[in-house]
């Protein structure tokens, strides 16, 4: 079965895994996520635009509805997968458009409105040292003085959700919260934010390496 196609409604419960993990879905399905082995830990991989439209769409429900009690009047998608995901959110919450930053700089972007970026799969370290985010100036009117909500695929680390927080700080604005169709294990609690809500649709372990494959992490 090809990953982030559909839902399943039944997986069977074993104490390891080897390639994928049936993750558990607000309704009592399950999607089938990829292993992605990055040493001492593994963690289920979401490729929010590779998904299909069924699935995509019902997360980014799923995700809305999370998110509803922040009473968000505008949506930014962060440059990761945020972008497909922040698209979804914003029409399944009833708003008319959203905000899309960029890494790809245009001319008649600022300096002050950018910010590094980075993600557990994508760290800002070597050849993606350089990375950045960039807010155009022209959407600025879109942002100030509402409520404004961040929204990402996935939180692991929350490298780039603090990118995210970073840039919009950058342009004078606190959101109201974070929201991500998929949290990834506990880490990223460590430095975020205690006062921003993280709204959500699913959560994921991290795994340890056993005999027999990958052990959640609990």
């Amino acid at each position: 079965m090809q990953f982030w196609q559909c839902f399943v409604d039944h997986a069977p419960e074993q104490p390891a895994w080897t390639d994928r993990y049936p993750t558990a879905m607000p309704d009592g399905r399950r999607l089938l996520l990829p292993l992605r082995d990055l040493g001492d830990v593994a963690v289920a991989g979401l490729i929010a635009n590779q998904a299909s439209f069924a699935v995509l769409d019902q997360l980014a429900a799923w995700t809305a509805t999370a998110a509803t009690p922040l009473r968000a009047e505008v949506v930014v998608g962060l440059p990761t997968l945020g972008h497909t995901l922040g698209a979804a959110v914003a029409r399944a919450l009833g708003r008319e458009n959203w905000v899309a930053p960029s890494t790809t700089r245009k001319r008649w972007y600022d300096d002050a409105l950018s910010a590094p970026l980075g993600s557990i799969t994508a760290p800002a370290v070597g050849a993606n040292a350089a990375r950045r985010m960039w807010l155009d100036p022209r959407l600025l009117g879109r942002l100030q003085g509402r409520r404004v909500l961040l929204v990402d695929d996935v939180i692991s680390t929350g490298s780039s959700a603090q990118a995210g927080l970073a840039l919009l700080r950058a342009a004078g604005i606190t959101p109201v919260g974070l929201a991500v169709a998929m949290v990834q294990g506990e880490v990223w609690r460590d430095t975020w934010p205690d006062a921003l809500p993280v709204a959500y649709a699913f959560q994921t372990p991290y795994f340890r390496r056993v005999a027999e494959g990958w052990a959640p992490i609990v």
